[in-house]
């Protein structure tokens, strides 16, 4: 009997203590206190939540996606148009370092002309889907898979381009952009 009494309160304590913490995050989040901002970093802890969660997150999707790069030099340009019209303004290009966009937004985008693109996979899922409260849009919803993969191919190979070979690249987006 005393155990069952002994059970009976540990799960009491436990159901309250989660009651406290619900109730604690509710008054949290009704307060306004934490500044959701753009010009107002993340506290610390909120970061590595936001980051363990998105890594996760898009780790999981991507595993399931079969990896397609394009290799065909017209495709590799129509995804630098792609690029060009769509995504330089936050992620940057070879000779271009430095947008009216790329300063206010936060978190802060990677520039991709200077980053390896590891996992075509994970790229693909970003560009198709998104990223919430990060400004990174979903372009599967304007974009065939087809159009994503010429751009995934392309930015894999943006960080060895040079400045002029981007531009020769990139030249009439005004197509992809109506």
């Amino acid at each position: 009997m005393l155990g069952n009494s002994r059970i009976g309160l540990a799960i009491t304590g436990i159901l309250s203590a989660l009651a406290l913490v619900v109730i604690g995050a509710g008054l949290f989040v009704e307060s306004g206190i934490y500044n959701i901002g753009a010009d107002d970093h993340h506290t610390k802890i909120v970061l590595a939540l936001i980051e363990q969660l998105r890594e996760h997150s898009i780790g999981m999707r991507a595993r399931a996606i079969d990896l397609r790069y394009v290799e065909v030099p017209q495709r590799i340009k129509a995804g630098a148009q792609h690029y060009a019209a769509l995504c330089v303004g936050c992620h940057l290009a070879p000779g271009v370092t430095k947008s009216e966009i790329r300063p206010g937004l936060y978190p802060h985008p990677p520039n991709l002309a200077q980053e390896d693109l590891h996992d075509g996979r994970r790229a693909f899922w970003i560009v198709k889907h998104g990223i919430k409260m990060s400004a990174m849009p979903a372009w599967g919803k304007t974009l065939d898979d087809a159009a994503i993969w010429d751009v995934v191919s392309f930015v894999r190979k943006m960080p060895n381009m040079t400045p002029e070979t981007y531009q020769e690249l990139s030249k009439d987006q005004s197509e992809f952009s109506k």
